[in-house]
This record gives structure tokens, sequence and C-alpha cells, in this order.
């Protein structure tokens, strides 16, 4: 996930690229940075030109200027209004062009460890320990010289710290003893819209990979010691590195850089920035990240930031970067996997299909479960009927097209449109914009299907109930007879209801859409209930049976962070009284109490697959007449350790949990409707 400079909005409408020798030669912005961890003391000098008689900029609160200088000149500051938290400061230059020497310093804010993986999404002030530091672009610590610039950074870190900018480390100054600082430099040529600092006892490995033509790609990670022991660990992080560069630069055109990290994060991040990506160091460990979120923030270095996103217009590279990485995965994997992950990206949509969740084009970053819906599920199933339509072959040469022509610059809709009408030679302003801009998931049955004799073939005439469905349908039907059966496309205009099919046999039965190919809420019985439907819920209700004071507190606390809103508690008798029509229940306790609750209040007991499992369990209840969940733990330590890990599965029905750790998951079983054909009369 990339981050998105939301402090600087107005600054992200231009469309512009700044040609690379020019900003080779003189980057916009240079910095000298001394930054202590310990004391979270920060010191900078920034040279940089203004082109105007006063240059403006924000800086956060913790930061001061302590001299301003346009070659000898003292120059006036002044400090007033801006953000709550951020405040304005005014140089008053004379006269345009001038090349401008500001200092500035201040204690920063300390890390804020107990930051969960929804809060860091938000803004964050810059922030200093010796555990790690984080000074994200839009958190104001360096004086911006406009909405696209080139910048050159030197860091001054103490001896048993590392620091790094995104951009190509041009120096490295490794202390020789202690009480010697630790100093690099780093260059980014191309223009950006902003800059992340990262610090941290890292160890800092590094493998070199010649490339024909072009100079050698450096890889490296930045690893506690801890994570630096794990056996395999970083060598496997490396060799997966330069297995996805090489993929992408296949499928896409060169890797714009000439370098790439991870990063360590003592936060629950998981961003992606030019040249690295900066991932929590508990989730680092985890054996999956290396086949699914290393290769998503690897191809952000393609799609948001070697094109950058014109976010006033509707933020595509969530999407495209889902498409191409966390679902070609499943691709990869077999045919099976890819279904179940187009299924969960249905099961989603359906669970917001009544709110009003915004429209494509209005996304912007991910805030909560119904934006991610949005933003990724919706935008990925965008990019998978549009290769459906125009063909493998089409679809990949417009995704070249779309890096050759907008490499460096600020990108939108409207250019992606440009690059797949190249490729196609067929007009698609349509299909965008209906996909784009409609905001209500298309609800589609098929009413009814006879079958008719017309010569040697059969006519096949199905009829659809539709409902918010004005997207153009291209839709998927698979046809059964004994011993056969065919998968036949039919397209069914907005303001058409009726198909018809020839067919050389005779069907008995047929099935919409059975691979979930379509952007379409499912039927109800493809529905069994997931955790988002509680995760998401407007007004979600709690009801914690634990009788011991720490594990009640320990509901409490894991309610706090399960739920995307504030919930209310309630009793059983409440929940029993109320019956229906009441808004998603969660029922949290240790394993006796779970189970005397559920049984004193005649509800379905512990599923059999779950029963003396993990450490924990977490299940949705099928069937009943108003949404129920239940968290069940061993302890008051096994509640807690769910925090981090369990809001992680929304596209779940059950899981069993042992340390905090999901050991097994799964959906509750569903069935794609089947409908019978029936013959004509005289057929």
């Amino acid at each position: 996930m990339i981050i998105p400079r939301f402090f600087y909005p107005a600054l992200l409408l231009l469309n512009l690229v700044i040609p690379l020798s020019q900003a080779a030669t003189a980057p916009d912005l240079r910095l000298d940075v001394t930054l202590d961890p310990k004391t979270r003391q920060f010191k900078a000098t920034a040279e940089l030109e203004s082109r105007e008689t006063i240059f403006r900029f924000a800086l956060h609160e913790s930061l001061r200027i302590s001299e301003a200088r346009a070659g000898d000149k003292a120059l006036a500051v002044e400090r007033s209004g801006g953000q709550k938290g951020y405040p304005q400061w005014h140089i008053h230059i004379g006269k345009p062009n001038q090349k401008l020497t500001i200092r500035y310093e201040g204690i920063l804010p300390a890390l804020e460890k107990n930051r969960d993986h929804r809060s860091v999404l938000g803004g964050m002030p810059p922030m200093a320990a010796p555990a790690g530091s984080f000074l994200a672009a839009g958190a104001a610590w360096y004086p911006r010289p406009g909405p696209m610039f080139s910048y050159r950074v030197t860091l001054a870190v103490p001896h048993d710290q590392r620091a790094l900018v995104a951009g190509q480390r041009t120096a490295e100054t490794l202390p020789a003893k202690a009480g010697e600082s630790y100093r690099a430099t780093f260059d980014f040529i191309q223009p950006t819209d902003g800059i992340d600092l990262m610090a941290g006892p890292w160890i800092v490995r590094e493998k070199t990979v010649p490339r024909p033509g072009q100079e050698p790609l450096h890889l490296r990670t930045f690893f506690t010691p801890e994570l630096d022991a794990v056996p395999e660990l970083v060598q496997g992080y490396l060799d997966d590195t330069q297995a996805y560069i090489a993929r992408y630069s296949r499928d896409i055109g060169a890797y714009p850089y000439s370098e790439f990290s991870i990063v360590a994060s003592p936060l629950p991040t998981g961003f992606g920035m030019p040249t690295l990506t900066y991932l929590g160091a508990d989730v680092l460990r985890l054996p999956f990240i290396r086949n699914t979120s290393l290769g998503h923030e690897i191809l952000h270095n393609w799609w948001g930031n070697g094109v950058y996103v014109d976010y006033e217009q509707g933020n595509w590279s969530e999407g495209l970067t889902t498409f191409m990485a966390d679902y070609a995965y499943k691709e990869d994997e077999s045919t099976v996997a890819a279904r179940e992950m187009r299924l969960s990206w249905l099961r989603d949509a359906a669970v917001f299909a009544d709110e009003k969740t915004g429209s494509l084009r209005e996304f912007r970053a991910r805030a909560d479960a119904a934006g991610a819906t949005v933003g990724y599920s919706k935008a990925a199933m965008f990019f998978v009927t549009l290769r459906d339509q125009l063909g493998k072959k089409t679809f990949d040469q417009g995704i070249r097209n779309f890096w050759a022509t907008q490499r460096f610059r600020v990108a939108n809709w409207d250019d992606l449109q440009a690059a797949f009408e190249q490729a196609s030679g067929q007009r698609l302003g349509e299909f965008f914009s209906t996909w784009l801009d409609e905001t209500t998931l298309p609800d589609i049955r098929i009413a009814s299907a006879e079958l008719t004799k017309a010569g040697k073939q059969q006519r096949l005439s199905l009829t659809f109930q539709k409902r918010n469905a004005s997207l153009p349908l291209r839709l998927p039907i698979e046809v059964r007879a004994p011993g056969r059966q065919e998968n036949l496309w039919v397209t069914l205009a907005p303001n058409s209801d009726r198909a018809t099919l020839a067919l050389p046999f005779a069907p008995q039965s047929l099935r919409l859409d059975p691979e979930m190919r379509v952007w379409r809420r499912l039927a109800a019985n493809q529905l069994p209930p997931i955790l988002r439907q509680w995760l998401a819920a407007k007004s979600p209700q709690v009801i914690n049976v634990a009788a011991a004071g720490d594990t009640q507190a320990a509901v409490n606390q894991l309610a706090e962070r399960f739920f995307e809103a504030r919930p209310t508690r309630l009793t059983v008798s409440q929940l029993l009284a109320a019956a229906t029509g009441i808004s998603p229940v969660l029922i949290a306790g240790t394993h006796p109490e779970v189970d005397q609750t559920l049984a004193a209040a005649g509800l379905p007991p512990r599923p059999t697959q779950l029963k003396d499992k993990g450490h924990a369990q977490v299940w949705t209840v099928p069937g009943t007449t108003f949404p129920l969940a239940v968290i069940s733990g061993r302890d008051a330590a096994a509640i807690l350790a769910l925090q981090r890990g369990l809001p992680h599965y929304g596209s779940q029905s059950w899981l069993v949990f042992e340390q905090g750790r999901a050991i097994d998951k799964g959906i509750w079983p569903a069935r794609v409707p089947e409908i019978k054909v029936t013959r004509s009369k005289g057929t």
C-alpha cells in the first residue's frame, strides 16, 4: 500500500513531469538531517529555491526555524495559520528565484508503539525512539519546495542506528567506534511528492544483482537483530525480491530504480515507498508475507511510485496492484484459488450492498472496510472484467502502453482508458464511466430459462430479474446436460432483461456466473456469514460473558480493536427479547462461559470442527434470526492475543488461533444456484 500524501491535497492536481536530466543536475531540495532517536533531538538544514517572493510551507509543531537566509542575507520568518499541529511558516524573500537556506530543529514526539493497523493509515506525526523512528512524508518534517520535486538527503544517526529515505544511496560512512555517527546520502532524481524517513537499530544485508545494459540492482534488508538471526529469512527476502522485480520488469517495463530495501517497522505498517517497503517487524516473520505483501509493495514501484496517482481524480493504483499482485498470485496457484479470491470480493461487497460506499472514481485511500471493498476489491474486479473483454494479449499491451506513456507522471483513470483504447482500437468510455461512477451493486437473477427447437439447434431463451443493474453486463452462463457442459457469454444492455442462446444440444439446467467473474450481488445462499459483517457494522453490539475481572477487561479491549465503530453493551436477556431486526452481535468470553451462555440461550453450540483446537476460536453462526458471532478463548491472554491478527480476517466465517496466530480458518459452505430449463409446448 502506497502512502497518499493527503497533508497537501491541493498540490496533487497537476499532471506534470520533470525531465530526468534537469532533476539529476539540480535537486529541488537538499536536506542535511541529524537525528538522535534516544533524545528525539532533530536538526536539519534545507536548501532550496523559491519562485515566489514569500515562501510558504508547513512544519510540524515540534519543530521551529532557527535561521533562514538567502546567501548572506538573513530573512524575516513568520508563523501563522495552518492546520492543527502543523503551523504554516512564511519566509519573506523580497524577490523570486532566490536560493534559500533554512535551519530548523526540535524534539520529536515519541514513537506511539500502541498504534494498531487502522490508526497507522491516518496521519501520523514525526516520531522517534531507539526501537524505530518514522517521519512520514505527510508529517511536515521538511519544507516542501513544490507539488513534485527531486531531492538529496544526507542523514546522520548514532553509531548503533541506521537510517534511510527512498532513493539511490550515493554515499555511506560507517562508524568505526561508539560515539561516531552513521552517515548516508540518498539521491532521488525523479519527481516525487514526498519524503519518508526511517531509522532503527538495524543490521543491513545486501545482495547485488547485475543488470545487462543497466547499473547493478542493490537489494537490502534493514532488519532488527532478532529478525536478522532467523535462519534463511534474510536470504529469502532478498531472493524473492529479485524474482518479483524480474517478473514485473518483464510484464510492465524495466524496474525504474537502482535498489530496493525491505525495512522492519516497529509499527504495524504495510507501506510502499519508491525503492523500499516499510513492513511491521511482527509480520516479516510470517511465511506468507513473502508470497503476498512483499510482491504487492514491490509492484507499487511501478503503480503509485513510478506512475503517480492523481488522487483528486481517484486512486487507480491500489486496484491495479491488487489485480497484478495478490490476485495474480492466486491465478498462479490454481483456478480454484483465483475463484475463491473473486468470491471473497463479492461476499465483502454484499456486506455493504445497501450502504453508500462511494464510487470507484471517488476512492482515495483505505480508511475502513467499506472503502477497501471499493478501492481494492471492486477495482481489481474491474481489471478482471476488462481483461476478459479485451483478451489477455491486448490487455497486457495496454498495461505496457500505460507505463511507457505515464512513467514518472501523475496519471488518472482517463490515462488508463487511453492506454487500453490505444492497445485495443476500441472506444471504452462507456465501460470505464459506468464502472467508475456507479455506486450500487448490480443484482441479477435468472428468472426463467425456456428451450425451443430451432431446426437442428436448440434455442435457449433467458429472462433476467435485474435491480441496480446500470452496468452493461457481460454474463457467463454455464449450461448442462447429461455428459455435457458448456460455458457461454451473453451481453445484456442496461435496458434489456432478455437474451437468447443457440445450442447444438438440449441443456437441462444452467448456472449464472459459477466462476464469479462478474461484479454483482450474490444470492442469499451464496452468502454464509463472514466476520466482515461484524468488523464493519455501523452499530455493533457485544455481550461480555466473562466473569473474572482480567478476562472481562480482555474482552472489552479486544472489542474496541475488533470493531470499526464503538460497540454497545448488551445482555443475553436483551438479545433474546429483541430476537430479530438487531445489529450484529458478538458474544465473547472463555470457553466454559461461552458454551454455558449458548446453551442457556438456546443458541447453536460450538461447531464440532472447532472443539478442543487452539487457544482461541472465532466463528459466525449461520441460520440465526439475527447476525451472531462468537469469540471464545482459553483465558484472558488468549483473548488479548487476538487484537492484532483478528481484524485482518474479515473474509472468513471461522478461525482457530494459537498464541495469536491463525492456524486454521474457513468459510461455511455455500452453493451456486441452479436453474432448471423448461421446454416450450410442442418441443
